[in-house]
C-alpha cells in the first residue's frame, strides 16, 4: 500500500525581472491523509498549505483551508448568508437522461429533512477514493476520484480532481488545480444559470473581502466588482491588507486558449465561467464525453502590484505547461 506521505524537493520559480532560475533551499512537503477525518493535508516543512476535506458529511468536496503566507485562511468554509458556499469547489446543477433536475449548488435543496441536517443528504458528490499520491522532484501532487450521485443510489457524473502543489518559498505557493467530469452513466444535460456557477468557485474569508477593503483586480488592470464581474479576463487576484499584512490569492485561468468571463463579488466571491459556448446556458455531455477546466491558484505576499502578481503568473503558466508536455 502506498503511504499517505512523501517527501519532495521542489524547484524554485524565478520571480527576479529577467532571472535565471535558480534553486531554492530544500523543502520538505508532506501529504497527511487522514480517511477517518475526510481530509488530505498538504504540508510544507510542518506547515499546513491547504487542506482537501472529503468527508461524507459534506455533500460536497472542497478545499478549506486555503492559508496565506501569514498562515491565515484566506477562505471561509461556510457563512451567511450563504451557508451552502464551500470555500473552494467545483458543483453545478444537472439531469442525468430522464432523471431528476438536481441543484449540487445550492446542497441545502438536498437534506433529507430541512429542520433536521444532522440526517444528511439524498444527492451529494462523494470522494470514491485517491487514484494518485505522488511524489515528485518538482512537487506533490493527488488525484481524487468522485462520484456525482443523485437520490443515494444513481450515479450522474464520474469526475476526477487533480491537485499539483509548488512550494515557491518564504510562505508563497502555487496550486495547479485541473477537473475532468466525465459522462459514463448516460446523457447529462447541465442546467447551469449566469448567477450560481463558477469553475472553480472561491469565498473569500470576510476579512480579506472588497467589503473590508480588499480589492478585486484582473489582467487588464480592471478593479472592483462593478469593473470586473461578467468581464473577460485571462486572471483575477483578490488581495488585502489585514493587521497591516498585505496578501491574495490570485487564479489564471490555464489549459485552454478560449476567452472566460468571470464572477466577482465585492462580498467575497470569485471564478472563471466555462467559456461561452458552454457558460450560463442549457448544454449537454452525451454518454461518454468529458467536460475538463484548469486553473493555477498563487497564493502570494503584497497585493497585485508588489507581489508582482501578473509577472510571476505568467512565469508560472509556462512553467506548469512546460512541465505537463
Amino acid at each position: 500500500m502506498r503511504p499517505p506521505w512523501a517527501l519532495l524537493v521542489l524547484a524554485a520559480v524565478c520571480v527576479g525581472g529577467g532571472c535565471a532560475s535558480a534553486p531554492v533551499a530544500e523543502s520538505h512537503v508532506t501529504l497527511e491523509r487522514d480517511d477517518a477525518a475526510g481530509a488530505l493535508r498538504f504540508v510544507v516543512d510542518g506547515r499546513e498549505l491547504f487542506v482537501y476535506r472529503y468527508g461524507e458529511e459534506w455533500a460536497i468536496p472542497h478545499i478549506w483551508p486555503l492559508r496565506s503566507p501569514s498562515g491565515r485562511s484566506l477562505l471561509v468554509q461556510r457563512t451567511e448568508p450563504y451557508p451552502h458556499h464551500r470555500s473552494l469547489w467545483v458543483v453545478d446543477r444537472v439531469r442525468l437522461a430522464d432523471g431528476p433536475d438536481t441543484d449540487f449548488y445550492h446542497e441545502w435543496k438536498n437534506l433529507r429533512d430541512a429542520e433536521h441536517p444532522e440526517l444528511g443528504h439524498h444527492s451529494f458528490i462523494r470522494h470514491e477514493g485517491f487514484s494518485e499520491l505522488r511524489p515528485g522532484e518538482r512537487g506533490g501532487a493527488a488525484t481524487a476520484e468522485l462520484r456525482w450521485i443523485v437520490q443515494d443510489e444513481t450515479p450522474v457524473l464520474d469526475q476526477r480532481l487533480r491537485f499539483e502543489l509548488l512550494d515557491l518559498g518564504d510562505g508563497e505557493y502555487a496550486l495547479d488545480l485541473s477537473w475532468e467530469l466525465r459522462a459514463s452513466h448516460g446523457e447529462v444535460e447541465f442546467l447551469s444559470d449566469w448567477v450560481h456557477y463558477g469553475w472553480p468557485y472561491l469565498r473569500m474569508d470576510p476579512a480579506f473581502s472588497g467589503e473590508h477593503g480588499g480589492t478585486i483586480t484582473d489582467d487588464r488592470g480592471r478593479q472592483g466588482q462593478e469593473a470586473t464581474n461578467g468581464q473577460y479576463a485571462r486572471w483575477v487576484d483578490y488581495s488585502n491588507a489585514v493587521d497591516g499584512i498585505a496578501e491574495g490569492v490570485a487564479v489564471l485561468v490555464a489549459g485552454d486558449d478560449e476567452p472566460h468571463k468571470w464572477l466577482t463579488r465585492e462580498y467575497g466571491t470569485f471564478g472563471p465561467r466555462r467559456p461561452d459556448a458552454r457558460s450560463g446556458t442549457k448544454f449537454e455531455l452525451r454518454r461518454g464525453e468529458t467536460l475538463r477546466g484548469r486553473v493555477i491558484l498563487f497564493v502570494h505576499r503584497g497585493d497585485v502590484r508588489s507581489g508582482r502578481v501578473a509577472e510571476r503568473l505568467a512565469e508560472l503558466g509556462e512553467r506548469l505547461d512546460r512541465a505537463g508536455q
